[in-house]
């Protein structure tokens, strides 16, 4: 029983390792994980929300100790002869000033609030990750569909030759379209390399998004979903709703108004309360002193600082504001733009596939059956399938065009 287990594992062992697919929502479930952006916004937002909860702190307790009109003459320290007291104390003292609750209210607001931005720059971050991911997936799936073509083509291209060398042979044909053929074949090898380097990029630059080993083998889902946005007005309600980097302007609004009003609530006044304790020397009796103080800062000399950072983030919170606007006026057009591009791609894709190459997979099935009954020759074969393989490679690459544009409107749009 032990040898069949030992085999079994060796055995195991020996078989080749099956790449593992994976589909584009895990593609960037992993990213959201993993990626280093991430997990540094993260740590962003952690530091923002530790702050922020020593808001409500008051000013630390000070404490004094020391001798209090204490004469240089000790000898003055001791009770006299005649029963006088001694001169000089020695004291110790406490004092706290006690903060505006109004300001530690503004304080803890704004200090809560500071994260609030980051989280917004987080997933506008990731959205730019998410569509870079987007680009490399589809690029991906196309070029599998350029290879698949490809294998058919090599397939279509040695029934040629062979047939071109058996007719060689006997007379029936000329070896110049031999040759063209034979060059095609080298070409298409020559493609197939380039990409198959192509494919090795795109798995390097998800496993970098993914934060993996650069070189770890994985394989794609080649299923791919043509979405319709047709419907979908870009205006600014939308892009309000969708876009992180304008929720981060409001949020970063909200922060300034919020810092704002911490310096309005600087110029209320704050109060304090001193307590001192003295030890009188040579029978003195101890005394003591407990005194209110209070903290102006409506004074003119003192309330200028305040009111030029509250008036400065005023101008602040107007300038984030047209910056949103500015935002969301770009990102409309973009996608506008984006939205009659799509329309048109659209078209030009459906053309290729419903007229296009239809018509001329026909043209060359009909010149195949034209060569295979001796009417026609391989030079018009041939020419008639580098038409039909050049028009399905544009046909392809129209395709990925579509599918750059989905996702440049969907980064626009942040859809994920």
């Amino acid at each position: 029983m032990k040898w069949i287990l030992a085999l079994i594992i060796i055995f195991t062992s020996l078989m080749p390792a099956v790449a593992q697919r994976q589909s584009l929502d895990s593609i960037l479930k992993e990213i959201q994980k993993a990626n280093p952006v991430g997990k540094m916004y993260d740590n962003d937002i952690r530091s923002m929300d530790e702050a922020a909860k020593g808001a409500r702190s008051w000013m630390a307790p000070e404490l004094g100790t020391g001798f209090w009109m204490a004469p240089y003459n000790t000898a003055l320290w001791r009770k006299g002869a005649d029963g006088t007291s001694g001169m000089g104390q020695y004291t110790i003292s406490a004092q706290q000033v006690i903060p505006n609750r109004k300001t530690l209210d503004a304080n803890a607001a704004y200090m809560g609030a500071m994260s609030s931005v980051a989280k917004e720059q987080k997933k506008a971050s990731l959205n730019e990750l998410y569509a870079a991911a987007k680009r490399s997936y589809y690029e991906w799936i196309i070029i599998r569909e350029k290879i698949t073509v490809i294998d058919r083509d090599e397939r279509l291209l040695e029934f040629m030759i062979q047939n071109a060398e058996i007719r060689y042979k006997n007379g029936q044909d000329k070896l110049s379209a031999y040759y063209k053929a034979k060059a095609a074949l080298g070409n298409l090898a020559n493609m197939r390399r380039m990409l198959e380097n192509e494919i090795k990029q795109k798995r390097i630059a998800l496993n970098t998004l993914m934060n993996r080993e650069k070189s770890q083998e994985f394989d794609i889902d080649t299923t791919y979903t043509i979405r319709d946005y047709s419907a979908l007005v870009a205006d600014s309600s939308l892009l309000s709703d969708a876009r992180s980097d304008i929720k981060a302007i409001d949020r970063a609004i909200q922060l300034t108004q919020l810092q704002r009003k911490v310096e309005l609530t600087k110029l209320k006044p704050e109060f304090g309360i001193r307590y001192e304790h003295m030890f009188g020397f040579g029978g003195l009796p101890m005394q003591f002193t407990l005194m209110g103080m209070v903290r102006l800062p409506l004074a003119r000399w003192s309330s200028k600082m305040y009111k030029a950072n509250a008036e400065s983030l005023k101008w602040k919170a107007e300038s984030l504001g047209q910056q949103k606007q500015m935002t969301i006026n770009e990102a409309s057009g973009m996608a506008h733009g984006m939205q009659a591009d799509i329309a048109t791609k659209k078209g030009q894709v459906k053309l290729f596939e419903d007229n296009i190459i239809p018509a001329l997979e026909k043209n060359y099935q009909t010149m195949q059956l034209g060569y295979e009954q001796n009417t026609e020759e391989l030079f018009m074969l041939l020419d008639a399938w580098e038409t039909l393989n050049m028009t399905q490679l544009t046909y392809l690459d129209q395709l990925l065009e579509l599918l750059r544009m989905q996702v440049e409107l969907e980064r626009i749009l942040e859809i994920r």
